[in-house]
């Protein structure tokens, strides 16, 4: 089946991030596009309101007569009803990332993989290549601010992909450029151990095509497999802070942003300034900068452009910012994101109070997890713990939000469940709000807000 015959697509988890960006690809070749969620969410409906059919009870009545493939998650559990139905009546059906990998194949693929930082990183990749005049599609894994959507269609032969390591999705890709940010371990409840989580990162990079080029953070434990790519005549270049082909050098926090300066082997970029706090910010953004530069499409506005980077939904993103309290929500669900989330906090706003609201993202991970979750939201000076998101899964004796909070060595911390989390807050008077984590901690954004603004006005 060649992808640009399919005339009716349907998608079982449409509202997906990454399923919801091949929606859109479709959409945009022509095709008749119908789809499935659990949950009506703003990314829904603006799919709905894109000429797409969208539903949310699981009932095959809603499947139209004809469809030519069928596009899953992983995510999705296997007693889907409707997913049985298009099996039993032989439909053809593919995985997101299978499909991914098909469009991506005949492009410039430039994939972005590691436990943290893809959507960030790939996100900054797309605009700076689309700001130096290069036209290239994205498929990301968050809405960007400065091109305002998750899927960006492009004419030129470069494609930006976010290579996802969840069920090993990222083997369905061979790109020319990858870019490598962490190797922390996670979804071990697909890997079984840190050691297999390694190798089929390894397996990945194995597979950039002949030519290419392999960009990963200074440190990473890949000197064999790097080994073996330069045998083969493919690149391999580090980035990092103090260290690396491309080098973060003199980075320091300076009205309001990130200050430092670029330098590789043969150039170097000073006085960049980059909006979005944190370290592992100012890392993602050297990814970004090093992929666009071995692609070939450097120009000197890109500093211009860095400057301008608005950021990704979720990441770091900023909804209230007074003098009087600052608000901020982040995707943060894994230990190091939550360390590096509370650390640029830490870093922008020194000397103020930080309180931290968390919901854990999954019974395994937080059973995986429990101790480094506990450790990283000690940093906080309040914690406040929600009960665990279950996605997928079904709950485990013992796993509860409980077993992190007993955990951990901060004072001023507590579980509430979701009907209180708002008058728990009105007591903390925060400073500066974090609200971490996957799943569904994003729907108290606006109440947490609009708490926020009725605070400000009883106080004028």
């Amino acid at each position: 089946m060649e992808l640009r015959d399919i005339q009716t697509i349907y998608f079982i988890g449409i509202g997906g991030i990454g399923m919801s960006a091949l929606a859109r690809y479709f959409r945009g070749h022509g095709a008749e596009v119908y789809g499935y969620d659990r949950t009506e969410t703003d990314l829904t409906r603006a799919l709905a309101s894109e000429g797409m059919h969208v539903h949310y009870d699981d009932d095959v009545r809603h499947i139209p007569a004809r469809v030519d493939l069928v596009v899953w998650t992983p995510a999705v559990p296997q007693d889907h009803r409707e997913l049985a139905w298009f099996r039993e009546h032989g439909t053809p059906i593919k995985k997101r990332a299978e499909v991914l990998g098909i469009i991506s194949k005949g492009k410039r693929c430039i994939a972005v993989a590691g436990t943290h930082g893809k959507t960030t990183t790939s996100t900054m990749t797309a605009y700076l290549l689309r700001r130096s005049g290069v036209d290239a599609t994205a498929f990301l894994g968050g809405i960007s601010a400065n091109l305002g959507s998750n899927f960006i269609e492009g004419k030129s032969d470069w494609v930006v992909v976010e290579a996802d390591e969840y069920d090993r999705s990222f083997l369905h890709l061979h790109p020319e450029i990858a870019v490598l940010n962490s190797l922390d371990p996670d979804h071990l409840d697909i890997y079984g151990s840190a050691e297999a989580v390694v190798e089929t990162y390894k397996q990945f990079v194995r597979q950039i095509k002949p030519g290419g080029t392999l960009l990963y953070k200074h440190g990473l434990p890949l000197d064999d497999v790097a080994e073996d790519l330069r045998a083969s005549g493919r690149k391999v270049l580090t980035f990092g802070i103090d260290a690396g082909d491309y080098e973060v050098q003199n980075l320091r926090v300076e009205d309001g942003a990130m200050a430092f300066g670029i330098k590789s082997s043969i150039y170097r970029w000073d006085n960049l300034r980059l909006p979005y706090p944190g370290r592992h910010n100012v890392e993602n953004a050297t990814a970004a900068w090093a992929a666009v530069h071995c692609a070939g499409a450097f120009v000197p506005k890109l500093s211009e452009a860095l400057a301008q980077f608005r950021g990704v939904k979720r990441r770091f993103e900023f909804i209230v910012r007074r003098p009087d309290v600052v608000y901020v929500d982040d995707y943060a669900h894994h230990p190091a994101e939550l360390q590096a989330t509370i650390a640029a906090a830490r870093m922008f706003f020194p000397g103020k109070k930080i309180t931290g609201v968390f919901r854990p993202h999954l019974f395994t991970r937080t059973r995986d997890f429990a101790d480094g979750f506990a450790a990283a939201l000690d940093q906080l000076d309040a914690c406040i713990l929600l009960p665990i998101y279950p996605a997928r899964e079904q709950p485990l004796p013992g796993i509860t939000s409980e077993l992190i909070l007993s955990k951990m060595n901060l004072m001023n911390k507590k579980v509430v469940t979701k009907a209180d989390l708002l008058s728990e807050l009105q007591k903390h008077n925060p400073e500066v709000l974090l609200t971490m984590g996957a799943g569904d901690i994003d729907t108290f954004v606006q109440p947490i807000a609009q708490l926020f603004q009725s605070n400000q006005s009883n106080q004028s």
